[in-house]
């Protein structure tokens, strides 16, 4: 099934390609270059807290294990496993994975609206020549408004592709919705906008809004 819905496909977009930018800067830096086609703006730092860190630079490759916490800016990264890497071209290329029964897990906060947008998955992938972004095993994109929960949608495989601006969701054996299949739930745009205009009068925030509030959360890559 591929989409192209502009309200679902943004917050969508905004969710995978935080792992798309973290993996970028990264190589970036430990490489001691600058992301191919990368923005000459300052970039947020990235923080990345593991057990263990393997850095091979004839490969261009750095491998984080143990508890993985990745966070730059407002994007969080949790995984137990993560692999970035720079091929010859200057793309770059991320595998966040995780043990048996976990999760990889991928939090954006949109606070100038209130909004956080959450992804789970048993793998997460980025292909840097091709553009792309996916989400395999099932996988989960939900966004929240203040708190509560409003678009979602799940399946066995969640790909955003940025060269396109579209995204595609696929059913299967390991799809997170019922019988296989890719489950989409978009709240009208009137319903959403009215949860963020009630969440800033509730917090007094007219000013430009501040920090959403976290939704509930089960320990993340787990």
């Amino acid at each position: 099934m591929t989409m192209s819905r502009p309200s679902q496909r943004r917050w969508l977009g905004a969710a995978l390609l935080g792992l798309a930018a973290a993996c970028a800067q990264v190589l970036a830096a430990e490489s001691g270059g600058s992301a191919k086609n990368g923005s000459q703006e300052e970039e947020p730092n990235t923080l990345i807290l593991s057990d263990t860190l393997h850095y091979d630079d004839v490969k261009r490759q750095s491998t984080f294990t143990g508890n993985v916490v990745m966070t730059r800016g407002l994007m969080t990264l949790h995984a137990d496993r993560l692999e970035m890497r720079e091929d010859a071209e200057g793309f770059q290329y991320g595998v966040a994975t995780v043990n048996a029964g976990n999760r990889v897990y991928i939090r954006q906060d949109r606070p100038e609206t209130f909004e956080v947008i959450e992804g789970r998955g048993q793998r997460g992938e980025y292909d840097g020549k091709n553009e792309q972004i996916d989400l395999i095993g099932q996988a989960v994109i939900t966004r929240f408004v203040c708190g509560k929960p409003f678009d979602s949608i799940s399946g066995q495989r969640i790909r955003y592709n940025q060269k396109t601006d579209t995204y595609e969701a696929f059913g299967g054996p390991d799809s997170a919705a019922a019988g296989g299949r890719v489950r989409s739930l978009a709240v009208p745009r009137a319903r959403t906008d009215a949860a963020v205009q009630a969440c800033r009068k509730s917090q007094g925030a007219s000013q430009g809004g501040q920090a959403s509030p976290a939704p509930q959360q089960p320990a993340p890559a787990r």
